[in-house]
């Protein structure tokens, strides 16, 4: 992946988001946008995601960790913002 036009979401969902499909949700949206990163449970109830694509497709995915599958409680998603790693060549659920 070419960091040039990359950019690097870091993102924490809080509320009811573990437990209800929330990380196959996130790999999903992330698939369709052609993101690479990860998701993970975090030990506080919380969701992790680190995801690095362009601006706009991140920003979507964004939209997408506010709202959630139908199952998940949404509370508050911080996001944070920096230019892209490069790391990533896959987006994948972490344990």
């Amino acid at each position: 992946m070419s960091t040039s036009t990359q950019e690097r979401l870091s993102a924490q969902v809080m509320g009811r988001v573990q437990g209800v499909g929330f990380r196959h949700f996130v790999r999903t949206q992330a698939g369709r946008r052609d993101l690479a990163g990860w998701v993970k449970n975090e030990s506080d109830g919380s969701v992790r995601v680190e995801a690095e694509g362009p601006r706009d497709d991140l920003e979507n995915l964004l939209d997408a960790l506010r709202d959630g599958p139908r199952a998940a409680k949404v509370q508050d998603v911080s996001a944070d913002w920096q230019d892209a790693s490069g790391d990533f060549e896959i987006f994948e659920v972490r344990h």
